[in-house]
């Protein structure tokens, strides 16, 4: 395994001190180092990863300086756009060192939402035109091939990904993390939300450990899981998902559990919510302000005001709760109020070291769904 301390000198010595990105599992220990060892102006977590390559393009324009951007494999569709029509010799010629979080590599047992991914990843950087290499696990060999991807990006004047396995880097665990005084952790808030709901609402839940909680809420209480969408992938989608089926059924009321990495992800689904305004809709972003299912990396959550965001986008009600009994008092506002609704619920980071994954498949979870809706009128 590779010690990220000793991945980030070699980087150094390539002229590369500027990080930009969204943080995977697979990458977390090389994250962590990251931002306890580089001061905040030249490390910037992104919303997205297409951002992320913008951001490095801006670098280069004015410093001439190459950026690391990275990000898990889930992300290449984020970054097309930008790779194709901003970096691409063809165009601009801007070279970005990618460092990508390989889920779902053939052969390695990983979730159903990396499957289809983890298969064409290499392929998708080949179509691309994009050189790639393996990360080795040894220093030598990683030294030797950032020297050639180097070499290869100013004289090309084009990206270069290094490809991450699992496994990769060794531990390293994040000590500029700043505890919050928040009374509640997401589990404990998502619980206190789904006893206030009826047996015939339905809620669709970000990707991540939201979904996994949800699910297990449901196991503990032996309750069906036909009127929950697990989006187990597709991060920052949620929202628009919910809203389909909001506009779809218009009796029925639809809750999309978000949290604050996922609508930073895609914000201006705000905008598309408040503009189409189904009263049935209501939004609750669970913020922590980190990206908790992926080793824990800071959002901006925390800094923004989520509420005056999603009032200005025109959701017609706007809460905050930070407690068992703020939220209980906001969800029956709500009740009484016009939707869309956006309740902000600011928790603490962290979850149960033994929280289990859904035991049904996503056609399973669609299928169950499906058929809970058709019945509903």
């Amino acid at each position: 395994m590779l010690q990220p301390a000793a991945f980030f000198q070699a980087l150094k010595e390539q002229g590369i001190t500027f990080f930009t990105g969204v943080p995977d599992s697979l990458l977390k220990d090389f994250c962590a180092y990251v931002t306890d060892h580089t001061d905040k102006s030249n490390h910037i977590i992104t919303a997205n990863e297409g951002n992320a390559v913008a951001l490095a393009a801006g670098r280069y324009l004015a410093a001439g300086q190459i950026s690391l951007v990275y990000l898990q494999n889930s992300g290449l569709g984020n970054i097309i756009n930008p790779l194709t029509s901003l970096t691409d010799p063809l165009v601009y010629g801007i070279p970005v060192l990618l460092l990508i979080g390989w889920r779902g590599q053939p052969g390695v047992k990983d979730e159903p939402q990396h499957a289809k991914q983890g298969q064409i990843t290499l392929a998708q950087l080949e179509v691309l035109g994009i050189k790639y290499a393996l990360l080795p696990d040894t220093t030598a060999e990683m030294q030797a091939v950032l020297q050639e991807a180097a070499a290869y990006m100013q004289a090309r004047q084009a990206p270069y990904a290094l490809v991450v396995r699992k496994g990769s880097f060794a531990p390293y665990s994040l000590q500029s993390e700043q505890p919050t005084a928040f009374p509640l952790n997401r589990e404990e808030a998502l619980h206190c939300v789904l006893a206030h709901l009826s047996d015939n609402d339905v809620v669709v839940s970000t990707t991540g450990k939201t979904s996994r909680e949800l699910y297990e809420y449901r196991q503990a209480l032996g309750q069906s899981h036909a009127r929950d969408f697990l989006t187990v992938g597709s991060m920052g989608h949620a929202s628009q998902i919910a809203l389909g089926i909001a506009l779809a059924k218009p009796q029925t009321h639809v809750y999309c559990f978000d949290g604050d990495g996922a609508l930073l992800m895609h914000l201006g689904g705000l905008a598309i919510i408040g503009d189409t305004a189904p009263p049935n809709f209501t939004h609750i972003v669970f913020n922590n302000g980190a990206h908790d299912s992926v080793g824990g990396q800071p959002t901006v959550g925390h800094r923004i005001d989520i509420p005056a965001l999603a009032k200005a986008c025109g959701y017609r009600t706007v809460l905050q709760a930070a407690s068992k009994e703020e939220i209980s008092e906001q969800l029956a506002v709500r009740q009484q109020s016009p939707g869309p609704a956006l309740l902000e619920i600011k928790i603490r980071k962290g979850a149960r070291a033994d929280l289990g994954r859904p035991r049904t498949t996503p056609q399973e979870n669609k299928a169950a769904l499906m058929q809970f809706l058709a019945a509903v009128k």
